[in-house]
């Protein structure tokens, strides 16, 4: 970051002002020309990135919870994956909060989504059944049943198909 300088430079014989190393006259290159207009300088840039990093945090736990809501609501709806929102409810925990960090790889029903994902990248055998059988069982009662287009008929399969090569292109979990 360079600062304006407003004092007279010594001269030279041509009555330029020096050059710094970067080649600029006009800047003086992480120097102000004040020493108390660095230090306000300092206390500005420093309380703005007090506020900024506390904001952070506080954004950080409201999308955590977010995700961890969505997460838990994708236990029971199949169109909505379970551990990609529990990890990144994780990944945003860790950087905003330690003790909901901790709290949620210790949770009885939710740790072991995160743990074993992170761990083993696998999933286990019983969640990669339930969990492709309820994406189909509801696409198609949708596409049977609920719409009425033909395209869009077509495009709950294809989600369909798309979903479960997803979940078995991962690896299954052996306990």
């Amino acid at each position: 970051m360079h600062y304006i300088c407003s004092r007279k430079h010594g001269s030279s014989s041509v009555g330029r002002a020096p050059v710094s190393k970067t080649g600029c006259r006009e800047f003086e290159p992480l120097l102000p020309c004040n020493k108390m207009v660095g230090r306000l300088v300092s206390i500005i840039v420093g309380t703005s990135l007090f506020f900024f990093y506390a904001n952070m945090k506080i954004l950080y736990i409201v999308l955590g919870t977010i995700t961890l809501v969505l997460g838990i609501i994708g236990i029971f709806l199949p169109l909505l994956p379970t551990t990609p929102f529990l990890l990144l409810s994780a990944a945003l925990y860790f950087r905003s909060s330690s003790r909901l960090y901790e709290w949620l790889l210790s949770h009885k029903y939710l740790g072991p989504y995160i743990r074993n994902f992170r761990e083993h990248k696998a999933i286990p055998l019983r969640a990669k059944v339930v969990s492709v059988s309820l994406v189909w069982a509801t696409l198609l009662y949708c596409s049977l049943l609920v719409v009425s287009q033909w395209w869009l008929k077509i495009l709950l399969i294809l989600l369909a198909i798309a979903i479960s090569c997803h979940i078995l292109s991962y690896k299954t979990l052996n306990k």
